[in-house]
């Protein structure tokens, strides 16, 4: 019987800690990492530095650039970790595979406004905070997935989800 390696997509609204404990989690583990921002056409990145929430119409090519990367880790037998906000169940249905979890980062609306504001040369503005939160729609019991506090450090963080998916003892 063969495993499918896994593959993790750090989910949820900007500014939640999602690429810093992806990069950690990451290089503690030895696998790949992809943030997913980087993905993102230049026409989205503009639009949303602009002040500018994206449509659907914005997300589905940008989504299926994530699709692309999660299939190239599973097809290779590697795991992997990628970012992408994941918002909306549709969203997470072009990603949705067997070897995919995905990690929510949630927490309180004010917390996240606070790291928004103290953040540094992100094109996200925090504007876009409450479109963010409006998009976002609650993971099913369907969907393959666990919820990370924020409150937590990043290091918390990160062994929870090492512990929680029972990745590595000694993270």
């Amino acid at each position: 019987m063969t495993t499918t390696a896994p593959v993790l997509v750090f989910m949820g609204v900007a500014s939640t800690g999602k690429s810093t404990v992806a990069a950690m989690l990451s290089g503690r583990l030895g696998w790949a990492f992809e943030e997913g921002d980087d993905l993102h056409p230049e026409a989205n990145v503009a639009k949303m530095a602009a002040g500018h929430a994206l449509n659907d119409d914005d997300r589905w090519p940008w989504l299926d650039r994530i699709a692309e990367w999660i299939d190239e880790r599973i097809a290779a037998g590697e795991p992997g970790i990628v970012t992408c906000s994941a918002l909306r169940r549709s969203y997470r249905d072009v990603l949705r595979r067997d070897a995919v979890t995905f990690v929510h980062f949630a927490g309180e609306r004010q917390l996240i406004l606070d790291r928004m504001l103290r953040r540094q040369g992100h094109f996200m503005p925090p504007t876009l905070l409450d479109s963010q939160f409006a998009t976002l729609e609650p993971l099913g019991a369907d969907e393959k997935s666990i919820e990370i506090d924020i409150s937590l450090t990043p290091a918390e963080q990160a062994a929870e989800i090492a512990t929680r998916l029972r990745l590595q003892a000694d993270i």
